[in-house]
């Protein structure tokens, strides 16, 4: 069983948020942060003087606007990373992306870290409270999980021994 990555939302630009004023370094914001797939992230500016706009590499390095993937005006929008790539984005109102309000986001595919299944869960020590031993119904579902453990244990131990002599076989006669 694997787990679960945590998302999380990225307010671009910090606390200065999108926008040309304090020269936000863009480049140096991203440099900070990790983007990873299930992550978002969270353009809020002012809808009057800027908006943002998801363009291809080329149009991120000539501050072309005219041909955006998608325009976004609201002042408050989120930008779901779906995919691992380079993403661009860049305010369209004339000057802005010149002055280098323009964002360049590398995300990386999302790691899942691996956990253990319940088959494969340590399996806890009776209690060494004030009962002396566990009830007959205890006792016997410690030895059925610890039973149930051992033979998953045996299948993927015998699965791999298979493995290894198929490969030993096919060394010898090639």
């Amino acid at each position: 069983m694997l787990g679960q990555s945590v998302a999380s939302v990225h307010k671009v630009g910090g606390s200065a948020g999108w926008t040309i004023l304090g020269k936000v370094d863009y480049n140096k914001w991203t440099s900070s942060d990790t983007f990873t797939t299930g992550d978002s992230l969270l353009f809020l500016y002012n809808r009057q003087f800027h908006n943002v706009k998801q363009v291809s590499r080329r149009d991120f390095l000539s501050c072309n606007a005219t041909s955006a993937m998608a325009t976004y005006t609201s002042g408050s929008d989120t930008v779901a990373l779906t995919k691992p790539g380079h993403l661009y984005f860049l305010c369209g109102f004339p000057g802005h992306c010149q002055a280098e309000q323009k964002l360049h986001v590398l995300v990386a595919a999302a790691i899942v870290s691996p956990t253990l299944s319940p088959a494969f869960a340590p399996v806890p020590s009776p209690s060494t409270g004030s009962s002396s031993s566990p009830s007959p119904a205890t006792a016997s579902k410690d030895t059925a999980q610890n039973d149930a453990v051992l033979l998953s244990m045996s299948a993927v131990l015998t699965s791999t021994l298979s493995s290894v002599v198929v490969f030993l076989v096919a060394l010898v006669y090639c």
